[in-house]
């Protein structure tokens, strides 16, 4: 409905067409609206900042335009014809439109909208991520927010395929630390979990060589975890483990643990929080002889990629978040 450049619609020829051939224009549409809210000409002229003269002769333009009447006079005031209400319901949604077109253009703009795609690996998703989105959920709710939880091998893939805006994890080493910019958090801490009530639950220190012949769940092969378990083992000339299950599912691996004698080394704060919330108690942290300490994990984008307003603002909550989590523990 709204007007074409000339030329453009020379060739319609359904009545559908015919607004646009002939010159409707936002101010009609607004003229239209003011009148079916306020019922006077002078009232719709005051409301649109014109003259009454004016809004008369927009008024007659209109009725040309549609080569039908929009209204008729009544001893006080006017009433839209049927002609003037179908009008006056199609311009409000016009307007509608128009307004969300510009306040979404202007979030985007401003980093206030839009969406960003975020990854995280399962330790800085619940300590970093998840504080920073509910802060930024509070401030801007109308910015769209993409999590994913993963390895950090499958999020460095996935940014680089600019499906992602930004991660919290680690670099892998099979790829090339130049391609991204990458800001060091800190060390992630890993425990090993199993079902309340387990045999080595009775013990106050828990040391590698007990643990070799118990069934374990681990990540996905090859994972950083895995490594740091396995480079353990080795250091203290304990026998790897050989009944092994690998799943990316944290939910699977809670389940096997809890319903078995199996092993499962996941993130320290991770841990916590499980065992924190697990109101029937089934789950247990071991107390262990060893620190498991990964390596640190990073705030990390691609180089030379500009990000959208949106993956701007999630960025800066993010690192506001990591500073606040610093001077916390610095206190």
């Amino acid at each position: 409905m709204i007007a074409h450049p000339k030329g453009m619609v020379d060739e319609a020829s359904d009545d559908g067409d015919m607004l646009t051939r002939v010159g409707i224009r936002i101010p009609h549409l607004r003229m239209i609206v003011a009148l079916d809210d306020y019922g006077q000409v002078s009232a719709a002229a005051s409301v649109l900042n014109m003259s009454q003269p004016a809004a008369s002769r927009m008024v007659a333009d209109i009725e040309r335009i549609l080569e039908v009447p929009i209204y008729e006079r009544l001893p006080r005031g006017i009433a839209l014809t049927p002609y003037g209400k179908a009008f006056a319901l199609r311009a409000r949604t016009i307007l509608l439109e128009l307004r969300e077109a510009g306040r979404e253009i202007s979030d985007l703009r401003h980093g206030t909208g839009g969406s960003v795609f975020m990854g995280a690996v399962t330790a800085p998703a619940l300590q970093i991520a998840l504080p920073a989105i509910r802060k930024i959920r509070d401030k801007y709710p109308r910015i769209t927010i993409n999590m994913q939880v993963e390895t950090s091998n499958t999020l460095a893939k996935e940014l680089l395929a600019s499906r992602h805006d930004l991660i919290i994890a680690r670099v892998p080493d099979d790829m090339n630390p130049t391609l991204f910019n990458s800001l060091e958090i800190g060390v992630e801490k890993a425990c090993l979990i199993v079902r309340k009530g387990h045999p080595l639950t009775r013990f106050q220190k828990v040391e590698l060589s007990s643990l070799s012949h118990y069934e374990w769940v681990f990540q996905p092969s090859g994972s950083l975890l895995n490594r740091t378990i396995e480079r353990l083992f080795l250091a203290r000339l304990a026998p790897l483990p050989d009944r092994i299950i690998n799943t990316s599912s944290l939910l699977m691996t809670l389940i096997m643990v809890r319903e078995s004698d199996a092993i499962s080394p996941i993130a320290l704060e991770v841990a916590k929080r499980f065992v924190s919330e697990d109101a029937s108690g089934t789950l247990a942290i071991l107390p262990l002889g060893f620190d498991i300490n990964i390596q640190p994990f990073s705030l990390i984008t691609v180089k030379n990629r500009q990000p959208s307003p949106a993956a701007k603002t999630m960025y800066d909550f993010v690192l506001a978040e990591i500073e606040a989590q610093k001077s916390r523990e610095a206190t």
